[in-house]
């Protein structure tokens, strides 16, 4: 098992548009990615982290460059950021 954590500097009054985001892509990065197995968003003042479940860590990794990611979510969520992403790949021992 590997974890996929974004965390994003979003300000709250952008909360709402980040989360429809998520949502709009949750479904299709199921469907679709190799080897997902659960994403959920988690949302704090300070913050809005997307926590992606993979079967491995070359799994996380190819779906950082798809185009679901690259095109898709990266696009939606850029006009929202105050910073770059904070992205980290973790593996389960």
């Amino acid at each position: 098992m590997a974890y996929l954590e974004i965390t994003l500097q979003v300000d709250p009054v952008n909360h709402v548009a980040a989360a429809g985001v998520y949502e709009k892509y949750k479904q299709p990065f199921l469907n679709t990615v190799p080897g997902a197995t659960g994403k959920e968003l988690l949302v704090r003042d300070e913050d809005v982290q997307v926590l992606h479940g993979f079967r491995t860590v070359a799994d996380a990794e190819a779906y950082l460059a798809s185009e679901l990611f690259t095109r898709d979510v990266v696009g939606g969520l850029s006009p929202l950021l105050k910073a770059a992403p904070d992205v980290r790949v973790y593996d389960t021992l």
